[in-house]
């Protein structure tokens, strides 16, 4: 018997990498299926996929390949796919777009992402407990901090890396995605972080994320609105 014939990707709504690697393949024109995968609960066999027991994992059966880390399997596609070029331009350019993808997969996550996952996400659906109002109002602090960060990027680019739509866009546009389902973004103050959020919430690429529901956790109303 053989497997299926496209690529698979094992992740969980609310990973914030495993969206960046769904952006970046629906940017790209490749087709995948999605296999639900819950890190703290994973199913027979993810751990042979990852050893490490972290989302997203890409994989191929047909071919057995099979990727794992955000930034590697979005460099992968990125040399093996021409269409929608995603790190382009000199190679100055390049490092601005890598730098930026590196600054929102970790600093983002660190401040933001990550503590409202953990108070508003494993806490509910895994640990059963609270959250903690002051961890939760010290990650939206730092939200805004870098959504300064944004602004400032948005009132000297086009886009977040330059005059074009690059990677950076879409690592940081995950990140925000999430925080924002979770209730940490708070727009107030940010016009220009705002306008180019919407802007990449309304391309065809984004849909599937905000009709996407983790269970268990509502999203705000203004959540799947492109124009909120």
């Amino acid at each position: 018997m053989t497997g299926p014939k496209m690529w698979q990707v094992y992740c969980f709504p609310l990973c914030p990498f495993s969206r960046k690697v769904r952006l970046v393949l629906s940017e790209k024109g490749v087709s995948y299926e999605l296999r639900r995968e819950y890190p703290w609960s994973p199913s027979e066999g993810f751990h042979q996929l990852n050893p490490a027991g972290a989302t997203p994992v890409v994989r191929w059966e047909e071919k057995n390949q099979t990727l794992v880390d955000s930034q590697a399997i979005c460099e992968f596609f990125e040399e093996t796919t021409e269409k929608s070029p995603l790190i382009l331009g000199t190679a100055i350019a390049r490092a601005e777009i890598r730098r930026l993808a590196a600054l929102f997969d970790q600093s983002f996550f660190r401040d933001v992402t990550a503590p409202l996952m953990h108070e508003k996400m494993t806490k509910r659906v895994v640990l059963r407990q609270s959250p903690d109002s002051g961890q939760l109002r010290s990650a939206m602090r730092l939200a805004h901090e870098h959504l300064d960060y944004i602004d400032w990027l948005t009132d000297t680019r086009r886009w977040l890396a330059g005059a074009q739509l690059s990677l950076a866009d879409f690592a940081a546009a995950a990140q925000i995605s999430v925080a924002d389902y979770l209730g940490g973004i708070d727009w107030n103050g940010h016009e220009g972080a705002h306008g180019w959020y919407r802007v990449i919430k309304s391309r065809p690429s984004f849909r599937p994320l905000l009709t996407e529901k983790m269970e268990g956790i509502p999203a705000p109303s203004h959540y799947a609105d492109v124009n909120a």
